[in-house]
């Protein structure tokens, strides 16, 4: 008998274009660069770069709301409830803020505890030269770096074949959204473009509508 492979708890990592990004990004660009010439911000991740409070539903206005029906259908499209799955009965409720990235600037790896889905979109990518390194969002796979630590150069195969990496490094670009469940682990590799690059962070948490 053939040996079979069956691949298990398969992880969606979503991937989209917004729709109008252009006339979105020219409204936010300016609405998120003043913000960041009144204050600080706050310090989590970022190194080098500047977060804003997690306030951005406050000021964004509506380009911020299209992006955000938009990431709303995404989440409801790509997850489904079990028991009731004709009606939802949850809403989504967000947690937003605003990165502005210089080059060289990075953020270190970490996760999203309490939100279910996360999602990144860029306002400005940078100018990162076509074909060049550095400046991608890396998702890191859960069990890292156990299965690393006795053999680091080890892989194994995924069920089509393909070698399993422990981390998947993902270009970005104006425009695009990236999504993820936000328990997994992730990262910014450090910027090489040629100006800042701009994004906004969002963390969804589903609310039961009619909590028992």
């Amino acid at each position: 008998m053939t040996a079979q492979v069956v691949g298990l708890f398969d992880t969606p990592i979503v991937v989209d274009e917004l729709p109008n990004a252009a006339a979105v990004n020219a409204a936010l660009k300016p609405l998120i660069l003043a913000r960041r010439a009144e204050g600080p911000g706050v310090n989590i991740s970022n190194i080098g770069g500047w977060q804003s409070e997690h306030d951005v539903a406050a000021w964004g206005g509506e380009p911020l709301q299209h992006l955000l029906r938009h990431i709303f259908a995404l989440a409801d499209a790509h997850c489904v409830d079990i028991v009731s799955p004709g009606a939802a009965r949850h809403r989504w409720a967000s947690d937003i803020w605003a990165n502005v990235s210089p080059p060289q600037a990075s953020n270190q790896m970490h996760t999203h505890p309490g939100a279910y889905w996360s999602a990144v979109y860029y306002v400005d990518d940078g100018g990162q030269p076509d074909g060049a390194t550095g400046g991608e969002l890396i998702i890191e796979d859960p069990r890292m770096p156990m299965i690393l630590m006795t053999m680091p150069n080890l892989r194994l195969r995924s069920a089509n074949g393909a070698v399993h990496e422990p981390q998947l490094k993902m270009k970005v670009r104006s425009g695009r959204i990236i999504m993820f469940p936000s328990w997994l682990n992730h990262g910014v590799m450090p910027h090489q473009g040629t100006r800042e690059r701009i994004s906004i962070a969002i963390n969804l948490l589903a609310v039961p509508i009619n909590p028992a």
